[in-house]
């Protein structure tokens, strides 16, 4: 392979401008200075290419060597990703750590994936089958809740010559076809890219977060995708980390993206401790974090993002639910705004790159559930059934939380759901404060069949119910401040109150209480039920009992204390709870059917 070799002529912050560069590629790797530097080419003039570095370039000067292969940034992927901790272009942050000590020093490059561990590989097919791109030859068990499939490379086919089951190294080969090519545990992809697939397919299954104001009001499927704007201190790293804990999917990716370091730290901290509702295994086993904290390089921290999406389409390839959490892509317009600056482009919006709007819509595009690309097996029939979702979440970090600036209204329109965060609620201790009037999900048509077969048919029109009293709520508070709770009919009176239990009751949730944490689905249908019927109970006493004495009813107290029972066997508490809620017998239940 030919070596492009060229000189720095300019320094400007992190894009560095290299002279004699004939031959270069855009996005090719390349090596800057004396300590070899890794960047990445983003324009070309004639001989000169502007490269984004991905490390501090102080101390660089001009006539220093660069030079470059020709091939672009590629990830390496395999066996060791799950319970790894990288940084935005796959160094091994603990692995870097004992090299080095607590700061990364310039130049530093570490094996992202381990060289010495041997992995037990079980083939999946025979000698002479036919293999080809995405094909599964064999797995290995990567985690104790990972099973990891090693796949035939993009432009990789031919027939099985030899193929043994055994331990090996991610470099010793594991296979070979006719052909004298070799397969091995391990393969290399670029990040800007999308892996290729056989086809998108609709997505029609929930990812379950285990919090009701999400999976009640405002889901998102697996295979969709989801934004989580809000000014600062309203909740969004809290919520996303949370999301990532508890959501069903099979592999969590956490990216984050010029977040605080401190945040940072909690997760690194916190995850390996955390155990996994599904499994009782320690939540690692089926994680992997990506750290580009705010004082990292800046275009390393654009480039966190695709190296993320990378590796979740990897396992999806295998036939995994992915979730993807960025927190923030606020921070990576920033990154994409700082060197468009550098590269002296005409800015757009609010000094903006004009092509923002483009770059957030292919991310998120890159979520999306497929049917995985596999070639025809050993009996000639194509592989059907191997499907995988990514689902993206991204946190959005407006200034002043102002919802109309570039990076909020161009997320806006690609994502299927919006999770908006207020200040109020987050001031007011009300978690996740996520604003039940302003946001929405597109998913529910998608959804609606899942929920009738899972849950019950009732689910929907409950939660439509739900959000029009929240809705009638605040229509009602603004007559209050005019004129006065007291002024409002028994009816309305009634509506404010279980509007301040759907809110204060239901959708509140703590995300450190050992029960509150994580609220089953069918859980959350009992509660909703048992509000709702509550609700209507009430109502049927109007008119024959006085308001008061229906406000001092103890049921008001029991659905306070419902979302503590403990998450087993809820259903014969939640039955016992509803015979309590409407205790007064035959009359009441007349009242009811002649209120509806």
């Amino acid at each position: 392979m030919s070596v492009i070799a060229g000189q720095i002529s300019r320094v400007s912050g992190p894009v560095v401008q290299a002279k004699g560069m004939e031959g270069i590629k855009i996005r090719d790797l390349v090596q800057v200075g004396q300590l070899g530097l890794m960047g990445e080419v983003i324009e070309i003039k004639g001989d000169l290419a502007s490269i984004q570095v991905y490390e501090e370039t102080d101390g660089l000067t001009v006539g220093e060597p660069v030079s470059s292969e020709g091939i672009p940034f590629l990830v390496e992927l395999g066996p060791g990703l799950i319970g790894s901790i990288y940084d935005g272009i796959q160094r091994p942050l603990e692995v870097i750590s004992e090299q080095t000590g607590a700061f990364i020093r310039r130049g530093t490059t570490a094996d992202p994936l381990p060289r010495e561990r041997r992995w037990p590989f079980e083939p999946t097919v025979a000698v002479g089958g036919r293999v080809g791109p995405g094909d599964i030859i064999g797995t290995v068990q990567e985690s104790s809740t990972v099973l990891h499939k090693i796949m035939v490379p993009e432009g990789v086919n031919g027939v099985i010559a030899e193929i043994k089951g055994g331990e090996y190294t991610i470099e010793e080969p594991v296979a070979q076809l006719e052909d004298g090519q070799e397969l091995f545990l391990r393969q290399r992809c670029p990040i800007r890219r999308p892996r290729p697939y056989l086809e998108k397919i609709a997505a029609s299954i929930p990812l379950v977060t285990g919090q009701r104001i999400f999976d009640v009001l405002f889901p998102v499927t697996k295979g969709g995708s989801a934004i989580i704007p809000g000014p600062f201190g309203s909740g969004k790293t809290v919520t996303q980390q949370t999301l990532a804990k508890w959501s069903d999917a099979d592999i969590v990716i956490y990216v984050g993206c010029g977040e605080r370091g401190n945040e940072m730290t909690e997760v690194l901290t916190e995850f390996p401790q955390l155990e996994d509702p599904r499994s009782g295994e320690p939540l690692m086993n089926r994680t992997i974090l990506i750290a580009n904290t705010s004082n990292m390089p800046v275009a390393a921290r654009e480039t966190s993002i695709y190296t993320g999406i990378t590796f979740a389409e990897y396992y999806r390839d295998m036939g995994y639910d992915v979730a993807l959490f960025a927190d923030s892509t606020s921070r990576w317009a920033e990154a994409l705004r700082e060197i468009s600056g550098r590269l002296e482009e005409i800015p757009g919006e609010e000094g903006y790159p004009p092509y923002l709007a483009s770059r957030i819509a292919s991310f998120y595009e890159r979520s999306g559930r497929v049917r995985c690309l596999s070639s025809a097996d050993q009996n000639g029939q194509q592989d059907q059934a191997r499907e995988g979702s990514v689902t993206v979440i991204g946190a959005v970090s407006p200034p002043g939380g102002d919802f109309s600036e570039p990076v909020t209204q161009n997320s806006l329109r690609i994502a299927g759901t919006f999770w908006g965060l207020d200040a109020q609620l987050a001031y007011s201790r009300h978690f996740p404060a996520i604003n039940w009037l302003t946001s929405y999900s597109l998913y529910l048509d998608a959804l609606k069949n899942w929920y009738d077969q899972e849950l019950s048919e009732e689910f929907l029109q409950m939660r439509a119910e739900l959000l029009e009293i929240l809705q009638r709520e605040d229509e009602l508070a603004k007559t209050v401040q005019l004129v006065g709770r007291e002024s409002l009919s028994d009816p309305d009176k009634l509506l404010l109150q279980i509007a301040r239990t759907i809110r204060d009751d239901f959708l509140r949730q703590s995300a450190f209480h050992e029960i509150e944490a994580y609220c089953p689905l069918q859980k959350q249908f009992y509660m909703m039920k048992a509000i709702l019927s509550f609700y209507q109970h009430c109502r049927g006493l109007l008119g024959k009992r006085p308001y008061a004495e229906i406000e001092a009813r103890p049921g008001w107290e029991q659905l306070a204390r419902m979302r503590y029972f403990e998450n087993e066997d809820f259903a014969p508490k939640y039955e016992q709870l509803l015979k309590e809620l409407v205790a007064d017998g035959g009359a009441v239940q007349q009242g009811v059917s002649q209120d509806q």
